[in-house]
């Protein structure tokens, strides 16, 4: 069996410069590459941190909100001090939810919180600790 390297993962997004900043604002995510065609633009994120990019796509002349039904669930980033970045969330004004101890059997398998994007797309924020690594 082949191994697969995963790259990145799609979103569709209504306005691409506020995304843009929401995306560097809150994960320093910054433009790798900027594909303009016809009837959309793609437009690849990423950091120094992982090779893995976020790849936003703008369909020209959308007006109305995509429906992200219940399929979707979430993007995951991995941060050092996740206080600190609760903090600046909240600073930044990008209204991050409330940090959650997930410990279902009594033991902590992880630290987080959620964040929406300007799209309404779910963030799950991570402290980097245990099998987030």
């Amino acid at each position: 069996m082949a191994v697969a390297k995963t790259i990145h993962a799609m979103i569709r997004v209504r306005d691409e410069a506020r995304s843009v900043n929401f995306y560097e604002k809150a994960f320093g995510l910054t433009v790798a590459d900027r594909l303009d065609f016809p009837e959309f633009t793609l437009v690849y994120m990423s950091n120094s941190e992982s090779a893995f990019e976020l790849e936003l796509t703008i369909n020209k002349g959308r007006t109305e909100p995509y429906d992200l039904g219940d399929g979707y669930g979430h993007l995951a980033v991995l941060v050092d001090d996740l206080d600190a970045e609760h903090a600046r969330f909240e600073a930044e004004g990008l209204a991050p939810r409330k940090l959650v101890e997930f410990a279902p059997a009594g033991e902590v398998v992880g630290r987080f919180f959620f964040v929406a994007d300007p799209d309404g797309y779910q963030i799950e924020v991570l402290a980097r600790s245990g099998r987030f690594k």
